[in-house]
């Protein structure tokens, strides 16, 4: 699975290194190393929504620091 992370400045002000690292770390606690592909990617034209934007195939999803252990759990293992 491919994870891609918008770095572009309207997410990087909605912390997009703090949702970079969590995702890292969550990857890492759940050993999903070999399953999951974390990458950067510049602006995803999603740059209204609230939080950082992260695509998963082709849904944009918005995450924030406050829901990104639910965006792993719904999205991430519960695909896998």
């Amino acid at each position: 699975m491919e994870i891609m992370v918008c770095v572009g400045s309207s997410c990087h002000l909605h912390n997009s290194r703090e949702i970079i690292g969590r995702l890292k770390d969550l990857i890492a606690q759940n050993q999903l190393g070999e399953l999951v592909e974390l990458k950067g990617s510049f602006c995803m034209g999603h740059c209204a929504d609230p939080g950082v934007c992260v695509r998963i195939g082709e849904t944009v999803h918005a995450v924030t620091p406050e829901n990104v252990e639910d965006f792993f759990q719904t999205q991430v293992i519960e695909a896998l």
